[in-house]
């Protein structure tokens, strides 16, 4: 039981990160399906990060050199986003779609480049940061807290006094509900848009780092993360936008997705001799019918995914 509030706590931490992440693009107006391959750039600054910082170095240099570098490699790439919708108006579907390709590809093209340069005969697509990963952990009795739920939590206390209780977060919701009124009283949607994609794409990078150290000292680009960037905007819809309803679905969610590690831990469960594969399409099922009956009923912001035209009035 212990194993599996551990697994839903981290996994819940990565869906809070990343649904936030899309909550604050599309409150700006451009919607970003492109989280996917935002996570995959973001745990690749990270992980390079943890690859090659000393061994020596302190437990807080390291968290705090690891977390900026994927907050920015996901803020830069998700530049692309921002300025093919914001800048080119471009359909931003078909950008996020775009991201969503190159990011695992470019990512696995840059490792591979590095593991090369390194050792000729090495053509992998794996980052070892076995060491570094053990500054994030801390043992409290039997329980491994990972210093990211805590990180989750405070950010998704943040987001709700950012998006209710400050001038930024008012004239970003505005800019995504109406952004010619938001524009007549002297907001520029622009700017705002783009703050909200930046926004997105750190937080994005975040969910990526902490996806790939949940349970493992390595990871194989590869492999991706999995559909986690399309899960985050399901738990997104099912949370209404709202950041505390995105806290609770992303605690469901993760309960399922946590499910497929240690279900063999559960004597009820094994004895139902359901196939492994089935708990691990079980938050992917979940995610469908969960949309199936809230899609209808969701309320996205009014102007997400409609390019701003300054002279359209």
């Amino acid at each position: 039981m212990l194993l599996l509030i551990q697994y839903t706590l981290i996994f819940a931490s990565v869906l809070v990160l990343v649904a936030l992440g899309g909550c604050f693009s599309e409150h700006s107006g451009v919607i970003n399906i492109g989280l996917e391959g935002i996570m995959v750039m973001g745990a690749l600054g990270g992980a390079l990060m943890m690859k090659y910082l000393p061994e020596g170095a302190a437990a807080s240099v390291v968290i705090l050199l690891v977390i900026l570098a994927s907050v920015l490699a996901g803020m830069i790439f998700s530049l692309l986003l921002g300025v093919a919708a914001i800048r080119f108006k471009a359909d931003q579907t078909l950008a996020g779609t775009a991201i969503n390709l190159l990011g695992p590809a470019a990512a696995v093209v840059l490792v591979r480049a590095i593991n090369t340069a390194e050792s000729v005969d090495n053509v992998s697509s794996t980052v070892a940061y076995g060491q570094a990963k053990k500054a994030f952990i801390m043992n409290i009795g039997k329980f491994e807290f990972n210093w990211f739920m805590l990180i989750a939590l405070l950010l998704l206390i943040g987001a709700y006094v950012v998006l209710y209780k400050t001038r930024f977060g008012l004239r970003l919701c505005a800019c995504g509900e109406h952004p010619q009124a938001a524009d007549s009283v002297g907001i520029n949607v622009y700017k705002m848009r783009y703050a909200g994609v930046l926004i997105s794409g750190g937080l994005g990078g975040l969910g990526g780092l902490v996806y790939i150290t949940a349970g493992v000292s390595e990871w194989k680009f590869e492999n991706g993360v999995a559909g986690f960037g399309f899960l985050a905007l399901a738990v997104m819809i099912f949370g209404q936008w709202k950041p505390v309803n995105i806290g609770l679905a992303a605690l469901l969610f993760g309960l399922f997705r946590a499910l497929s590690n240690v279900y063999t831990g559960f004597d009820a469960l094994v004895a139902l001799k359901i196939p492994s594969t089935v708990y691990n399409m079980l938050p992917y099922i979940i995610s469908l019918v969960v949309l199936v009956f809230v899609s209808g009923k969701s309320r996205a912001p009014k102007a997400e995914g409609i390019p701003y035209d300054k002279g359209q009035r």
